[in-house]
């Protein structure tokens, strides 16, 4: 704490939040891409909101969790095929899509598959308040249990493009299949568990080929779970983004005619070093837990939640010990900078926190005693820099 105030006495100002660089909801995120696909495939209410993006008849997005814009550009040698298409990102423009706020596998999943941001799916952040019963909700492991139709009442691109006569399908692990975060975020058309990522790239290049209009999504999940555990730069790491090209490169050569596959990711990641400049551990220090009844989200994306009349003050405190590292705002103020979107649901707003804490630097703000196992994870992820935000549209067409 002692530095922290050492560095605040130094630079007084602490970031607005407007310097914050928001997603680009509307026209050039995760959540825009299904639906612009399922536009082009003629599904009704459907808009191309990535207008640079051509229609195919049959469309496959691989989405492989983890691996961001940044982290591929940095790794050509590990990732040649994924390199040899970096020109084609978005639309053959080069240019990545924006995660959406916050940069985290349960947002990023419900935003792909509902085509809707945060704001509106209702899936605001890893943990978040359930202002029904005021409980932290898991919304990746879905704990406590909740109602899943209740919690995102939407119906996800899948579902709409499967009721319009498009053939849809999933192809990913076997555990997915049942989750309440799958049939919330994912599900409509046709489910298939495959547990290699040879087999599932195979069959989706199968599903692709079933039908004359085809919506085909498929996942691997272990450059995310590398990065967690040894860091972006390790050679476990390494190893899975190469094994991810050569997957990438395998379902690529099987495309059917007329078809197009984009490869995407939920977000980047970022390596945090392990001591006090850059991990703050929220369950020492009092300054921090004033006031707080709790603690929300992940390391770089915290949701807030104040005991009744403490929100002003711990807003605050907040801002005056974390300020200069962290993007810190209010509810209401997070909201009106578009971090979860141009709307917010009234089922949503209890969920996001009185406060909102965004990491800028490379920092992390730990809870070691209710949260060990996320606080000893080398690779992090969450906020709005473009380490964590950016991730590629990379395409290939038959």
């Amino acid at each position: 704490m002692a530095q922290l105030q050492t560095a605040w006495d130094q630079h007084p100002e602490p970031l607005t939040v407007a310097s914050a660089p928001a997603p680009e909801y509307g026209s050039g995120s995760l959540a825009d891409l299904l639906p612009t696909l399922a536009a082009g495939l003629g599904v009704p209410d459907m808009s191309a909101a990535i207008t640079e993006l051509t229609p195919a008849d049959r469309n496959c997005v691989f989405l492989i969790d983890g691996l961001g814009w940044e982290q591929l550009k940095a790794h050509p040698e590990d990732a040649p095929f994924m390199t040899s298409l970096l020109a084609t990102s978005r639309g053959g423009t080069g240019r990545p899509l924006t995660a959406g706020y916050p940069a985290t596998t349960a947002t990023s999943l419900a935003s792909v598959g509902t085509g809707l941001p945060p704001g509106a799916h209702g899936l605001p952040g890893y943990t978040v308040r359930n202002p029904d019963t005021g409980e932290l909700m898991n919304q990746l492991r879905w704990q406590p249990w909740t109602p899943p139709g209740p919690w995102q009442p939407y119906p996800t691109v899948f579902q709409l493009a499967h009721a319009a006569g498009v053939h849809a399908a999933q192809v990913s692990s076997p555990t997915f299949e049942n989750t309440p975060l799958t049939k919330v975020a994912l599900s409509g058309g046709t489910f298939l568990g495959r547990l290699s990522g040879e087999d599932r790239v195979d069959l989706a290049a199968e599903q692709l080929a079933a039908g004359d209009r085809s919506l085909v999504y498929t996942y691997f999940a272990e450059v995310d779970g590398a990065g967690h555990r040894f860091g972006v730069d390790s050679d476990t790491w390494r190893g899975q983004l190469m094994y991810a090209d050569r997957l990438v490169q395998r379902l690529a050569e099987q495309l059917p005619p007329r078809s197009a596959l984009y490869v995407t990711a939920d977000h980047g990641m970022i390596d945090v070093p392990f001591d006090e400049q850059h991990r703050f551990d929220f369950d020492e220090d009092w300054e921090l837990s004033a006031g707080v009844a709790l603690l929300g989200g992940e390391g770089r994306a915290r949701h807030v939640y104040a005991v009744p009349g403490a929100a002003n003050d711990v807003l605050t405190c907040w801002r005056e010990v974390l300020g200069e590292q962290f993007w810190v705002a209010s509810r209401d103020e997070a909201i009106a900078a578009g971090w979860f979107g141009p709307r917010i649901d009234e089922r949503v707003y209890g969920r996001i926190g009185d406060v909102v804490a965004a990491a800028r630097d490379d920092v992390l703000l730990i809870a070691s005693e209710r949260e060990p196992k996320e606080s000893a994870m080398v690779g992090n992820h969450g906020s709005m820099t473009p380490a964590e935000q950016l991730v590629p549209l990379l395409e290939v067409r038959s």
